[in-house]
């Protein structure tokens, strides 16, 4: 039996640090981020606190930067190395777990777009109906197969692009924003808790960027010229996220207190588009369609990627098929029967997040410990010896299990989800901190007893 070919084609290692940085300027342009920004408010803190929190929960790319070094050093796509700790069959369930949070992206963002093309709608001819959601939904999902169909090669220019185009319009809408608001009231606002508001809002607000991303970084970093530096992949990587994350965070924040109903409307969409000028709300809405698009496509491409390390094999077409049959279906539940999108938002980022940040931990500690020299490919065949890893199991799972336990939602309530840890996304952080020290402590324990045969 052959064995399975792990790395990208060197002809196809074309990137460049340059390409990542626009890659990931782009994905963190979408209107989006301006409902993440409108969640740090609704943790009660004043402008300084929820700025400050902006800041450190954008950084959380560097996080990103990491591993998309791992996969420009090595080659090979996340979920292939990921077997490396986990083993074949360890790496099963944490590898599904991303495909469900790529697939859960994947939705959030078409319902986004759909509410946006919605709010078009209404704002231009004044209808709103189910059949006029259902139309929008439509439009919405072919535009992103359509944009699927794009080579890779061509991706980079096309969200170059957008970058330019939608990043102006941001900065834009944030000096607009600027100038609007009540600095009277704003400024007026009371500092909140920094434990039971501050550090959630972090929390929540990381699990859904930097370390919801983590999974995609080698992915990237892996089509990567080998002569590309590491230090300009990490630097590209995290700043070209954090510079247009932090300022429509930021945007969001102005919004979330100038429009407090922002998280509990069906719609914040509509909410966003009363809180700019007339003049520009429509313009920047469409072009927000735009900039949500790529953000799609990666999803698309990275589940694609992690069905392959499931040995999974699916043509384009039949994942661009199948993906788009889910695009339909699970957005369809939350236009039609979701009380509040902000909500339900944060549940699926809480709960994902959890199990996101236990296996980023992991897989980040055992590169450092282990993998700094290169990753032994006999760890990565299908059908090598290297089947279940104990240490990286266990630290995950225990990481997880621990991290539900301090986590209360409308779904279920941990025995420890009380005092500071009641009604907020503490338990993300608390996941990631006990999977990194057992794994640490493990990794010790068990050195010398992996299989490199």
């Amino acid at each position: 039996m052959s064995k399975e070919t792990l790395d990208v084609p060197e002809v196809e290692r074309t990137g460049t640090p340059k390409d990542l940085f626009f890659i990931w300027f782009a994905n963190n342009i979408g209107v989006l981020g301006i409902v993440m920004g409108a969640m740090i408010t609704s943790f009660g803190l004043n402008l300084m606190q929820s700025v400050l929190a902006a800041c450190i929960a954008a950084l959380s790319f560097a996080i990103v930067g990491v591993t998309c070094v791992i996969g420009k050093k090595t080659g090979i796509t996340t979920f292939i190395l990921s077997r490396a700790p986990f083993g074949i069959k360890g790496n099963i369930i944490p590898n599904a777990v991303a495909w469900i949070n790529l697939v859960g992206w994947l939705c959030v963002n078409v319902v986004t777009g759909t509410l946006i093309i919605n709010t078009i709608f209404d704002s231009l001819f004044h209808i709103e109906s189910a059949v006029i959601t259902i139309i929008s939904l439509a439009i919405f999902v072919t535009l992103v197969l359509l944009s699927g169909t794009i080579k890779p090669d061509k991706l980079a220019k096309v969200q170059t692009i957008l970058t330019y185009i939608f990043g102006a319009l941001t900065l834009l809408i944030l000096i607009l924003l600027i100038i609007k608001v009540d600095w009277d009231t704003v400024l007026a606002m009371p500092k909140g808790s920094w434990t039971l508001g501050f550090l959630p809002a972090i929390s929540i607000i990381a699990a859904g960027t930097g370390i919801n991303w983590a999974i995609a970084g080698a992915d990237y970093g892996a089509y990567q010229r080998k002569e590309s530096k590491d230090s300009h992949v990490f630097l590209s990587t995290t700043f070209g996220a954090f510079i247009p994350l932090f300022i429509i965070l930021v945007a969001g924040v102005l919004v979330g207190t100038a429009s407090p109903d922002l998280s509990s409307s069906p719609n914040p969409m509509s909410v966003i588009q009363q809180a700019l000028p007339p003049w520009i709300s429509t313009i920047y809405l469409i072009t927000a369609v735009g900039g949500i698009i790529p953000q799609c496509i990666v999803s698309l491409q990275s589940a694609k990627m992690n069905l392959d390390a499931l040995n999974i094999k699916v043509s384009q077409r039949g994942s661009l098929t199948f993906h788009g049959a889910l695009m339909i279906g699970l957005p369809l539940y939350v236009l039609f029967f979701s009380t509040s999108f902000l909500n339900d938002f944060q549940l699926f980022l809480g709960l994902l997040g959890i199990l996101l940040a236990s296996w980023t931990a992991v897989f980040i500690v055992d590169y450092f410990l282990k993998r700094r020299n290169g990753y032994n490919q006999k760890l990565l065949q299908l059908n090598g010896r290297n089947q279940l890893c104990i240490p990286a199991v266990l630290s995950w799972a225990v990481g997880v299990l621990t991290g539900f336990l301090f986590t209360n939602n409308k779904l279920f309530t941990g025995p420890f989800a009380k005092g500071i840890f009641a009604d907020n996304s503490l338990g993300v952080i608390i996941a990631m901190i006990v999977s990194a020290v057992l794994m640490l402590v493990l990794s010790i324990v068990f050195g010398g007893k992996e299989n490199e045969q």
